[in-house]
């Protein structure tokens, strides 16, 4: 059943004196559980598309819905993760976990128990009172993702959550919010410019065009694996690279 549905949006920027089509007509939809991943060129407009599904940005024609619902930035069923993990250095990790919880006035019980177990669940029960840099990449990224998945959102968006981190550590962290994503059963759409990532974390992978970004192909990646190491090591990576990689660049 489909959780996220998007239909015939057109998104255009307009000033004074111009407009810019961004998105035209680009519809998708995304089911309950699945890992998809939005590859294009380099300013094809796939952040753009992170917006109109957070509810930042209203298409300027066509509909945006989470189960069945039009989509709104308040509503809370969007988690949104991005390029840098952004915890406050001069907090512990359980205090930055807990902020968006506070801020938003959502901390209660229940909710300091969820994220709190999820510390302890992924490894970072004994960093709860220790500070970001006490941590390395791989754990400050876990950290920020459970701080996103602490408010139970129906949809998670991965915007490029890797890209800050060295290349050795993205394949650690790669396995790591994979898994997790998985484990929780939360539905994931990462927006990456690196198709080895796409190829080696998603269900399926849409390409889009260049900008006026819409939807070029779509492919259902069938590799017998359960992580993205995994994926990385089998023959069959390199055929789903290539034909992603011919999609993207032609």
């Amino acid at each position: 059943m489909a959780l996220l549905e998007i239909s015939h949006a057109d998104v255009i920027y307009q000033t004074e004196k111009s407009e810019t089509e961004a998105v035209r007509d680009l519809t998708l939809s995304v089911d309950e559980g699945e890992f998809i991943a939005l590859v294009g060129p380099s300013g094809c407009g796939k952040t753009t598309l992170l917006s109109l599904i957070a509810g930042l940005l209203t298409p300027t024609s066509g509909n945006v819905t989470i189960d069945g619902q039009k989509v709104e930035a308040k509503s809370g069923n969007v988690g949104y993760m991005l390029q840098r993990d952004n915890l406050f250095e001069w907090r512990t990790i359980e205090q930055n976990v807990l902020l968006g919880l506070n801020v938003q006035k959502k901390l209660t019980e229940e909710s300091r128990r969820y994220a709190l177990d999820m510390l302890d669940k992924y490894g970072l029960g004994d960093f709860k009172a220790a500070f970001p840099t006490q941590l390395s990449g791989g754990m400050r990224q876990r950290a920020a993702l459970i701080r996103t998945l602490a408010f139970k959102p129906r949809l998670l968006l991965l915007d490029e959550p890797f890209s800050a981190v060295d290349f050795q550590t993205r394949m650690t962290v790669c396995d790591d919010v994979h898994s997790i994503i998985k484990k929780e059963n939360k539905t994931a759409v990462l927006v990456t410019h690196d198709i080895s990532e796409a190829v080696s974390m998603a269900d399926r992978i849409i390409v889009l065009t260049k900008r006026p970004a819409t939807v070029k192909a779509v492919f259902d990646i069938d590799i017998a694996a359960s992580t993205p190491m995994g994926r990385r090591e089998n023959p069959e990576f390199s055929h789903w690279f290539d034909k992603v990689w011919k999609e993207v660049t032609q």
